[in-house]
């Protein structure tokens, strides 16, 4: 009995091998469009065995929009005070130095501060204010924002790399963990940016401007929401130089701040959904459903397609686009594409 047993299961044993052998195959290839992108990215993303090397990963190799956006900026920051030297005769307020002041007007025009402490005093002055309040708006939202989040994402690397100091984590689990909580590490960056901001802000009025601490996080608070009362402000040379470069970074850091957290908390409830439908049993209508090809059952192609549509992450009308281009590809009309295929597409 005992060697007839163990003919049996060696018997058994490369059938079993075979149908693992199968299983993990397929599994494989529904997976392989996941991870190997991953694992390309890994050399251009980062140096996560090594140190960290700031210059290139931060201001030594910038991305070509980053610079553009540079551009721009100085540009409207270069015109703006032009504009607004000539017109400093029409300008009334609390003045320090002409050149100094067409920059800080400027600056609180474009994020919408509006303090109140320099006001345009000619019919000029107004429109040329009007202009440019609509102008550094749209430039605030529509590019400074795209910078601001792609520094964000710069430090992201950086912020992970301290959580995990201690453990010996890859690269490729590192950019697991980024693409995971990427959202999430988004708002501790900011939110960190935006405290050092807070602090520095509030300390340089209490030292420079002579406030008190109240009153300096008062002004703080009222300039980086831009509601700009008015009753406390920047009223000194060295005040204002300070403002140009803190009130930009400090107004864009907040709004960067709350649309992160926005994106956090729709995140978490596409999570939510997620888990749901994960966890929710298959029903004969839901079958019915995952059939595409009216075929009677359902392939694993057909069920990833299926779940996904509810989770929400793809539509009909993209799986109906792919199809379309599938169709397009498929010269021989096979149904499946081949290397001719694609060939015989391009040459076409």
């Amino acid at each position: 009995m005992d060697a007839e047993g163990v003919k049996q299961r060696l018997l058994s044993n490369p059938l079993d091998s075979a149908q693992t052998d199968k299983k993990e195959l397929k599994t494989r290839r529904f997976r392989r469009c996941k991870s190997a992108p991953l694992a390309e990215a890994v050399p251009q993303e980062a140096n996560l065995h090594g140190s960290i090397q700031h210059s290139e990963s931060i201001l030594g190799n910038l991305h070509p929009s980053f610079k553009r956006v540079a551009m721009i900026l100085a540009s409207y920051l270069g015109f703006g005070t032009m504009c607004f030297y000539l017109v400093r005769n029409e300008i009334n307020g609390e003045k320090t130095n002409n050149l100094l002041d067409a920059v800080y007007f400027c600056t609180v025009t474009m994020t919408t501060v509006g303090y109140g402490d320099l006001v345009p005093g000619s019919i000029l002055a107004k429109l040329l204010a009007c202009g440019f309040v609509f102008s550094g708006m749209a430039l605030v939202g529509l590019i400074l924002s795209k910078a601001a989040d792609y520094l964000a994402e710069k430090q992201e690397i950086l912020l992970v790399k301290a959580l995990h100091l201690r453990n010996k984590v890859g690269p490729t689990e590192m950019l697991k963990e980024i693409e995971s909580n990427r959202v999430r590490y988004k708002c501790v960056t900011t939110s960190i940016l935006l405290l050092l901001l807070i602090v520095a802000g509030t300390t340089f009025l209490a030292l420079v401007e002579n406030l008190d601490v109240v009153d300096a996080f008062y002004c703080v608070c009222s300039t980086i929401t831009t509601l700009g009362y008015g009753d406390k402000s920047f009223s000194t040379e060295a005040g204002r130089v300070f403002a140009v470069f803190w009130i930009l970074t400090s107004t864009i850091c907040l709004a960067q701040f709350f649309l992160y957290i926005a994106e956090l908390n729709t995140e978490n409830r596409q999570r939510a959904l997620v888990k749901w439908v994960l966890s929710r049993r298959m029903t004969n209508v839901d079958l019915e459903e995952a059939d595409l090809d009216d075929d009677g059952v359902v392939g694993a192609a057909e069920f990833i397609i299926y779940k996904l549509k509810e989770m929400g992450k793809i539509s009909q009308e993209d799986i109906s686009l792919i199809l379309e281009e599938f169709d397009d590809l498929d010269v021989d009309q096979s149904g499946t594409l081949s290397l001719s295929d694609i060939v015989l597409a391009q040459s076409s």
